[in-house]
């Protein structure tokens, strides 16, 4: 239980810095490939802010299999985790890094209790779309024959490629390149079945609402106009007249004891 305690603790205390640091991932992910003329220390420094928030969370993966109570189940529990700490150290390839990342930020928004489903989801189709973008660049701008060249190009290649649209007009030509639309294909089609899914539990939610308002106020007025039945046999029984009167009665007056009644 104290165990148990202290990895709560430690996921409630960490969840803000990571996520900040996820922030600077994305910068530094994102500078080398919008500016790359930029110069070569810019460059450094942005290769360094990567892994470093690369070591904070594979840090944090180790802390929560310490302080976890049954480490094995933690194991088995938590597979994507794992794969994004040993996934970079596979092939010193950025876009390793940036996937194992982007799942390792999801994971630990998704623990966040402050984080609702919408934010979550707008989130993650802001993200995917950013750096879809930015890999797709990064990967077909030195391609020979390649269409996408501009920052612009690639953006809108991954909102079709999200929508799944595909006009066409943009598509890659590398493996690399189309590795990374198969990626966003299947991403973009999840993430569109979660937001059509919302909608429409959205708008269930919100006419069976609807429908209980009028069932209850159905309800009431049949309840109501009962009531008003009632009342109306209760006023015509009181006001019919009564067929049989009770009697009169005439009282007699007292005689004196000295008196007697007269002879005829």
């Amino acid at each position: 239980m104290k165990q148990q305690t202290a990895q709560v603790r430690w996921e409630r205390r960490t969840q803000t810095p990571l996520l900040v640091l996820a922030l600077a991932f994305g910068v530094a992910y994102a500078v080398p490939i919008v500016a790359p003329d930029a110069p070569s220390e810019v460059h450094r420094a942005c290769l360094w802010v990567e892994w470093v928030v690369w070591g904070a969370f594979a840090l944090d993966y180790l802390v929560r299999l310490v302080l976890a109570p049954a480490k094995w189940l933690f194991v088995r529990s938590h597979p994507l985790d794992l794969l994004a700490v040993l996934l970079p150290l596979a092939r010193p390839l950025r876009l390793l890094r940036l996937v194992s990342t982007l799942l390792l930020v999801g994971r630990r928004a998704r623990m966040s209790p402050q984080i609702t489903l919408t934010a979550y989801v707008g989130g993650s189709v802001v993200g995917l779309l950013m750096f879809g973008s930015l890999a797709v660049l990064e990967v077909e701008r030195g391609a020979p024959g390649g269409n996408i060249k501009t920052l612009g190009d690639a953006v809108w290649w991954s909102f079709t490629t999200m929508t799944t649209v595909g006009y066409g007009d943009h598509s890659p030509t590398t493996g690399l390149g189309r590795l990374i639309a198969v990626g966003l294909m299947l991403s973009g089609i999840a993430l569109l079945g979660v937001v059509t899914a919302n909608i429409a539990a959205w708008f269930i939610s919100r006419f069976e609402r609807d429908d209980a308002e009028e069932r209850r106020q159905t309800a009431l007025l049949e309840a109501l106009t009962a009531e008003i039945k009632e009342l109306r046999a209760e006023v015509g029984r009181l006001s019919t007249p009564e067929v049989l009167s009770a009697p009169e009665v005439r009282e007699v007056p007292a005689q004196s004891p000295g008196l007697s009644a007269p002879r005829s």
